[in-house]
């Protein structure tokens, strides 16, 4: 991962074509639609090619900014290679702070890696890989996934996760949004938006006294008055929610109302559709306990049987009395209402 700091240099932008040397503080003239940021910096040898597409917003260093996709992120091309990239802009103060979990932890398949960061006086832009679109919209347009895809699937997204909590890192707002595919044929996925993340003192100490996450997602303890709660624990709830998520094609538990929402999540229970397999219920059951205690590690989630299709496993639960607890009769969602996703 390479970290520049540069003098301005001049932008070039499409829309007006013309070049100007633009100072730290005076941002290009950019349409209304677009948030102003200051592109001070510059690579060793800066190209001469420029695209002719009226889409381009400016060029920082060796890359060309073409759209923002979000708030503070943009779609960027190479200005040599072409190759399309990710880049997130952020204060240059800050940026050692916002990225750190990506920093701390050692590369990984699953996890979206900051390929390049270059740092001005004010802002500083990290470059990722480029996806191609995120589980959550998958999902949506799929409705559910088959198991065989399903496990293939979320055996990446624990993969990820079991790296993050090895590593120190506790992600507490992990969600289907999280996931983006990393292929076109949309087979490999990673982890990425690491910058909620929460880097732990002691990996093996992972007590957490904020109460963040997403409301769907959100594990009961954090729900409950008790101060502090373990983040890898609240972690593989989250996980569980996903597995049901794409598995049934709606979250575990939904309401219109919050408080009936965190009443329900706060019970813990839920039911699985007969369509689902004895392995993957199983799976689930093993998960979402209300009593983080008796959940199953990430590093354990890998290990489980349902992840190695066609093993026939005699009772891979245990004792069934441990799990009566966690079902009762579903709520009345329809399958088609878009509003279970967040």
């Amino acid at each position: 991962m390479n970290v520049q700091r540069s003098l301005p240099i001049p932008i070039q932008n499409d829309r007006s074509r013309r070049k100007a040397l633009v100072h730290l503080d005076t941002p290009p003239d950019l349409t209304n639609s677009y948030s102003s940021f200051s592109p001070n910096l510059s690579a060793p040898t800066p190209p001469n090619f420029v695209p002719k597409e009226p889409h381009v917003l400016s060029k920082i260093g060796g890359y060309l900014l073409t759209e923002e996709t979000e708030l503070n992120v943009f779609r960027a091309l190479d200005a040599v290679t072409h190759e399309e990239t990710k880049c997130k802009v952020v204060q240059a103060k800050k940026y050692n702070e916002k990225f750190a979990p990506n920093f701390k932890l050692e590369p990984h398949d699953n996890i979206s890696q900051i390929q390049e960061v270059l740092v001005g006086d004010e802002k500083a832009y990290a470059f990722f890989p480029r996806d191609y679109g995120d589980m959550h919209q998958y999902v949506r347009s799929k409705r559910k996934l088959r198991e065989d895809e399903a496990s293939r699937l979320f055996y990446q997204m624990v993969l990820a996760v079991a790296h993050c909590h090895e590593g120190g890192i506790v992600l507490r707002d992990l969600k289907l949004r999280k996931f983006i595919f990393k292929n076109a044929p949309r087979t490999e996925l990673m982890l990425e938006g690491l910058e909620d993340a929460y880097i732990l003192d002691n990996s093996e100490r992972d007590l957490l006294c904020d109460k963040h996450g997403c409301p769907a997602y959100v594990s009961p303890e954090i729900l409950n008055s008790d101060p502090c709660y373990s983040g890898k624990c609240a972690d593989v709830w989250s996980l569980g929610v996903i597995l049901y998520t794409i598995l049934v094609g709606r979250y575990p538990f939904h309401d219109t109302e919050p408080s009936s929402l965190f009443t329900k999540i706060r019970r813990g229970k839920f039911t699985v559709p007969d369509t689902v397999s004895a392995q993957a219920k199983c799976l689930l059951r093993s998960i979402m306990r209300v009593e983080p205690a008796e959940r199953l590690t990430a590093e354990e989630v890998l290990h489980h049987p349902w992840f190695r299709q066609n093993t026939y496993v005699i009772n891979p639960c245990g004792d069934s009395s441990k799990t009566v607890d966690q079902t009762v009769p579903d709520f009345s969602m329809p399958e088609n209402d878009d509003s279970i996703f967040l």
